[in-house]
């Protein structure tokens, strides 16, 4: 526990003034938000919202993953979500480097073989981008109302760019 006192300190301190025990688990504003794990990026705030407002889903890379699909499918059938926003960012490591450089960083720094499971790096941010888009809008098990788009967040300004 003693690797954990900072977090359980903390915790007492938000549970102390905590206001959200009256949401319900539907996004209030209709979005979903796929983003990064970049810890930079405030997703709520970046777009306007609070919490109850909207589902984020966090991975590497901001990468529409089988698990996002799935994650997706309950959301636009049971959560109230009718909007995607997938939103990577600027100065993304998944975006600075080939697959094959990432497992060797790793291999270096930690001695594990990561050669096993696929990073999902990206050379190119904005193709990447597209093609995650086009996952959730052809993948047919999401709810057929969905609007989708696309936008990098600039950890420089804290503007989002939209993709057309």
């Amino acid at each position: 526990m003693e690797n954990f006192a900072d977090l359980l300190g903390a915790n007492k301190e938000y549970a102390s003034t905590f206001k959200s025990q009256g949401l319900t688990g539907q996004a209030k504003k209709g979005l979903a938000i796929v983003t990064c794990m970049d810890s930079r990026i405030d997703p709520l705030h970046i777009v306007g919202m609070e919490a109850g407002d909207a589902k984020i889903l966090r991975n590497a890379g901001a990468r529409v993953t089988e698990d996002v699909l799935r994650t997706l499918v309950l959301a636009t059938h049971l959560l109230g979500v009718n909007r995607v926003l997938v939103m990577p960012h600027t100065d993304c490591r998944m975006a600075s480097g080939e697959e094959h450089e990432i497992h060797a960083a790793i291999l270096e720094k930690s001695g594990v073989d990561t050669r096993g499971i696929e990073i999902r790096t990206v050379k190119d941010q904005m193709k990447a981008l597209v093609t995650d888009i086009q996952r959730i809008e052809s993948y047919p098990l999401l709810a057929k109302n969905i609007k989708v788009m696309g936008a990098i967040f600039s950890v420089e300004t804290g503007e989002i760019s939209p993709v057309i």
